[in-house]
């Protein structure tokens, strides 16, 4: 049988098709990964929590008497002067109401004291009259003792006669006196509470008001009550203080507030205004306390105060127990080899990652070092320019081919 040049050449590249087709289709396929370049650079490790503002130093002005606050001649935000500025107005408050028994009670001793006065006026009366008799008495025996018909002894008695009854006068009228203001101070129980508070004061009666002035220069920062009403010594009025002498509150797990120290520069960021604002650590508390998570979680909490750096002109419209997010700085360092984090994964007691290397998944044991949010340091076992596979899949294995899935797009 015989066979053309011609056909052998056709089986020939017939079987070479086939055997192309057959080993493509046993190939292993590349698999889809997303890839992170190894850098060198700047790297720092911060503490990120939730603060609140508060102004450093708040004055409470409280009521020091007890009487009636009129309303606030201030209100909220509004500029007080220290000294100058009257912040609260008290009054004397309002007599109690008497009762059926309190009332008979007061016009009895209104009726004593009455009753005692006319006694005292008369006693007085009295002594007038007595005083006069000793005088004339004392006049008669003086021409007596000058012409020499009476004895000294005689007009001494005279003269000390006169005295006491001149003394006896006086007693008298220094009682009249009092009984008069007994009488007025028993008078004074029977007076009730006027219609509001508001009538006029009783005739002869003097106007009595405390102002209350500023005890710093400053912003009202919050009213107990705007409203007149009676008040207590002690009671709270208001509260002053300086908006532009802010500091900021952080609640940190004492866990990582054990890792800071006082001076760390911290970065106030989401706090209503635009850019990022620098603040200092200052102080952490030395007392933990307890707290309850949203989770129902009991975590230790300490509390941190950090001082803002930033001049108050570079962050207008931040005021007191406003909510912003605060990160201190742990630790920082330059010329540092990182990866991101959703790169590495366990690998026994150490760690590894992905290198992809000419399109082939390699292999790579590292000692991964300090951590941040997104990015861990690498002391060994790679270098800058390498490119790693994030989140590797399951199927990604050593020697498996790989391909950007970026490019396959």
């Amino acid at each position: 049988m015989a066979f053309s040049r011609t056909g052998i050449v056709v089986g020939v590249v017939a079987l070479a098709a086939a055997a192309g087709l057959g080993w493509l289709a046993l190939r292993p396929q590349p698999v889809p990964v997303d890839l992170a370049e190894v850098t060198r650079g700047a790297l720092e490790v911060t503490v990120n929590a939730e603060g609140t503002t508060r102004i450093r130093d708040i004055f409470e002005v409280s009521a020091p008497v007890a009487g009636r606050v009129l309303r606030s001649p201030v209100t909220v935000g509004q500029a007080v002067v220290a000294g100058e500025t009257v912040v609260a107005l008290i009054e004397p408050g309002e007599p109690a109401f008497l009762d059926a028994r309190s009332r008979l009670q007061a016009e009895a001793a209104v009726r004593e004291a009455e009753a005692a006065m006319d006694l005292a006026r008369a006693n007085a009366s009295a002594a007038r009259t007595a005083l006069a008799l000793s005088e004339a008495q004392e006049e008669r025996l003086e021409r007596l003792y000058t012409r020499g018909s009476l004895p000294e002894a005689d007009m001494e008695r005279a003269r000390l006669d006169r005295l006491s009854k001149q003394a006896q006068l006086e007693a008298a009228l220094a009682e009249l006196a009092l009984r008069e203001s007994s009488l007025e101070r028993q008078r004074a129980m029977l007076i009730g509470p006027t219609a509001g508070g508001d009538a006029p004061a009783r005739p002869g009666a003097e106007a009595c008001c405390m102002s209350l002035t500023a005890p710093v220069r400053g912003h009202v920062l919050s009213l107990a009550n705007a409203s007149a009403r009676m008040v207590s010594p002690g009671t709270p009025l208001m509260e002053i203080g300086r908006p532009d002498d802010l500091e900021i509150v952080v609640d940190l797990r004492s866990t990582d507030a054990g890792r800071l120290r006082a001076g760390a520069v911290a970065r106030v960021e989401r706090w209503g205004g635009e850019g990022v604002l620098q603040a200092r650590l200052r102080e952490i508390e030395p007392a933990a306390f307890t707290r309850v998570s949203a989770l129902g979680i009991e975590e230790q909490r300490v509390r941190a105060v950090l001082d803002l750096e930033t001049p108050p002109e570079g962050r207008e419209g931040l005021g007191h127990a406003f909510r912003v997010f605060v990160r201190v700085v742990e630790w920082q360092g330059e010329d540092i080899v990182s990866v991101p984090l959703s790169a590495l994964f366990r690998r026994g007691e150490g760690w590894a990652v992905y290198e992809a290397e000419a399109g082939i998944a390699v292999l790579r044991e590292v000692e991964p070092g300090r951590r941040t949010e997104t990015r861990a340091e690498i002391r060994a076992g790679l270098s800058a320019g390498a490119q790693v596979i994030t989140n590797p899949s399951d199927r990604v294995a050593p020697g498996v081919p790989v391909v950007y899935r970026a490019d396959m797009r």
